[in-house]
């Protein structure tokens, strides 16, 4: 396999983005749980939309699959709330590509082709199709609740096995299901509460525009330092153009001590192509 330093990078950047979107419900073959109330669920969400600690790190392993490649690397991540995150991806053991994500900004440099990207946050947008902000990825590199607004309204989707709060009624989502014309920028987000209804354990996000679908599993957390992070994460991505099945695993997490963050790009790089 040809390594591309411009694809290993977006699959990095995607596999912390979760870039499109997704409409399959969380499967299980488990008891029946309790019924509880939407609001009580509502103002769980609203809880975990507001724990962030003000210092992340961690080191990713991902196992990326699609229809073309099959690609392992790793990704360190340095997190600073509401202010800026540094990752540092290497593959094969060797370093080749350090970014820092600002809420203005995306900057790349690629250590192997010595060549550099500056842009706005729109080149998300660009490359993933999905209008996510800073805030968006720090979410979702915590294993939070993404795009939870308190000031939205949010509805119960009924299921004996799941606890799930939908972005949409139901009316809505059998429209999506038979394909009915919805808004361009209409996203679907549910959110699947773990079975004591105090933990996010699932994600599903949908953009009926773009006839993709994710679901993210988050398959184990861990408690530290006051804080439920995600430790093994499965993210499955289905398209008209590919299907993608992408494993994480969080390791060395610490919270709360704060890193050095660094992106140097040498005088003697170009931009990149």
């Amino acid at each position: 396999m040809t390594l591309n330093i411009k694809h290993i990078y977006l699959i990095a950047l995607g596999s912390l983005l979760f870039v499109s979107c997704a409409k399959k419900l969380t499967e299980t073959d488990g008891e029946k749980l309790p019924r509880r109330k939407a609001q009580d669920l509502i103002q769980v969400l609203d809880s975990l939309s507001d724990i962030k600690p003000n210092y992340f790190y961690t080191k990713i392993s991902t196992k990326f699959e699609d229809t073309n490649r099959n690609i392992s690397f790793k990704t360190s991540i340095r997190l600073v709330k509401d202010s800026a995150i540094n990752t540092l991806i290497t593959y094969a053991t060797l370093p080749i590509v350090n970014a820092m994500i600002t809420k203005d900004s995306v900057v790349i440099s690629n250590k192997r082709d010595k060549c550099y990207i500056r842009e706005s946050m729109d080149y998300i947008k660009d490359n993933f199709a999905v209008d996510f902000n800073y805030r968006n990825i720090e979410e979702l590199i915590l294993g939070m609740p993404l795009d939870f607004d308190s000031t939205q309204k949010y509805f119960q989707i009924h299921d004996p096995f799941n606890y799930i709060i939908s972005s949409h009624k139901k009316r809505d989502l059998r429209r999506t299901e038979r394909n009915e014309r919805q808004p361009k920028e209409d996203i679907i987000i549910k959110y699947f509460l773990t079975d004591d209804a105090k933990g996010l354990k699932a994600l599903d996000i949908e953009s009926p525009s773009d006839t993709a679908s994710i679901h993210v599993d988050y398959k184990l957390r861990e408690q530290i330092g006051g804080y439920d992070v995600p430790k093994e994460v499965f993210i499955q991505i289905r398209s008209a153009r590919n299907n993608m099945r992408i494993e994480m695993s969080y390791e060395k997490i610490e919270i709360n001590e704060p890193k050095e963050m660094i992106l140097v790009i040498p005088d003697s790089y170009g931009k990149c192509e």
